[in-house]
């Protein structure tokens, strides 16, 4: 990367440093919310929008909804609730496997967070426009504390991604529009727990990052007037995440039989790690004059994220963590109405499908099945200049922890606990035209 590159990233890293927003929000740790115009209609109809150029994340040749040199921004105020109860721990690797201490329940592991999206768009001619986008397309943070009765399987979970993308759309004709960007990514992880057995324990904090990149394509069609289909694809991005580990209070485990054959010393770390591709599928229908009626499917390739398995430039074993994410869909529907020539108001309603199974399901992805609910509305201040509303209600399915100790555990023990989480997001824009 540039100079300059760099600086913008590290400026970019500290702007939405509180981006990763909880897992509450998006099934897997997908961030959907890059657009309070989409939000309102809940992504319904996204990929074959005529709104405005926000749309372009999910199909880059919307950025030809740009006539005029374009800047918009959104942010979505992610508030989350996630209650752990019932949560019981035993030191499997202890003689007798005796009980871990600490609370039994949990509420304050989730902070509400900011999500900021920003789009820029410059028309070079009459079919050609070129697009620069920023958004945080996964995000992921957890921090249940030090005291809780599951602190060896997870204390502290954190993971941003921020992308950076450059696009290009073209209008083929009246009817057919495609566009195509590149990405540069920057992603984050930060991974903490208590290490060695209750009574005779430390923490351990592993902080990695790496740079990757990505690309994405869109196909945009109107065949006939009033009915628009939309196809946008975004790729898989790789990252050889690099870091290192520290490690707190182990001196006394360090000398106990806990440890046979090495010492948990503060030294490098990495790990490989495929964030997953993205297709959005999208119908817009326009019911009258009036109401428009929009249709997406979207589907994330969780199956590339195997899990963790990071390795120690030390002694110390790899620790490895599976995720066992299976490939799955989210559907919605929502409806534009035009009520007068200032205002339009947008309802929407949608099932983002869970990525985790039962079997693999641990303290670090405590994930269900989602339903949102979305109200939204845009008010033009005039032909130039825009503001965009949105409400999303997410209702999650409750879940259960179940980690019986063996194989990849061994060391963290056995956990038993279930989870009920629920999120209210609240997103706004402004679309200013020059």
């Amino acid at each position: 990367m540039t100079t300059s590159s760099k600086f913008m990233f590290r400026a970019s890293l500290v702007a939405v440093s509180v981006a990763a927003a909880s897992s509450a929000y998006s099934a897997g740790f997908a961030l959907n919310d890059h657009s309070a115009t989409a939000s309102g209609k809940a992504l319904g109809g996204v990929a074959a929008s005529n709104e405005d150029i926000s749309a372009s994340f999910w199909n880059p040749a919307l950025f030809v909804n740009a006539k005029e040199t374009t800047i918009y921004v959104s942010g979505a105020y992610v508030m989350p609730s996630m209650d752990v109860t019932d949560i019981s721990a035993n030191n499997a690797s202890a003689a007798g496997g005796a009980a871990i201490t600490g609370s039994t329940t949990n509420s304050d592991s989730v902070d509400n967070t900011l999500v900021p999206s920003f789009y820029f768009a410059k028309p070079l001619s009459d079919k050609t426009v070129a697009g620069i986008s920023l958004n945080v397309p996964f995000g992921l943070s957890g921090d249940y504390g030090d005291d809780w009765a599951g602190r060896f399987h997870a204390t502290e979970t954190s993971l941003q991604d921020i992308a950076l993308s450059f696009a290009l759309a073209h209008r083929v004709n009246s009817w057919a529009s495609v566009g195509a960007s590149v990405q540069i990514h920057r992603a984050e992880v930060v991974l903490g727990s208590a290490v060695g057995i209750s009574g005779v324990e430390g923490d351990g904090r592993i902080e990695a990052d790496d740079t990757g990149y990505g690309y994405s394509f869109g196909v945009a069609l109107e065949p006939v007037k009033g009915t628009r289909l939309g196809l946008g694809y975004r790729s898989e991005v790789d990252f050889d995440f690099k870091g290192d580990v520290k490690y707190k209070n182990v001196a006394t485990l360090n000398a106990s039989a806990l440890t046979p054959g090495y010492d948990l010393i503060n030294t490098t770390v990495s790990d490989s790690i495929t964030l997953p591709s993205v297709l959005t599928l999208s119908i817009e229908q326009e019911l009258t004059k009036k109401l428009i009626l929009g249709l997406s499917a979207i589907r994330t390739g969780w199956g590339s994220m195997d899990g963790l398995n990071i390795d120690f430039d030390s002694d110390q074993p790899n620790s490895v963590l599976t995720f066992g994410f299976e490939d799955q869909w989210m559907y919605s529907a929502g409806l534009t109405y035009t009520y007068s020539d200032q205002l339009t108001l947008r309802t929407g309603v949608a099932m983002d499908n869970s990525p985790v199974t039962d079997e693999y399901r641990s303290a670090r992805t405590p994930d269900g099945d989602r339903k949102w609910i979305s109200v939204g509305a845009t008010y033009d201040f005039n032909d130039m200049t825009s503001a965009t509303f949105a409400f999303t209600h997410v209702m999650i399915e409750d879940v259960s922890v179940s980690r019986d100790g063996t194989g990849e555990d061994r060391a963290r023990g056995k956990i038993n606990a279930d989870y009920s989480s629920s999120a209210n997001v609240i997103s706004v824009a402004m679309n200013m035209a020059f």
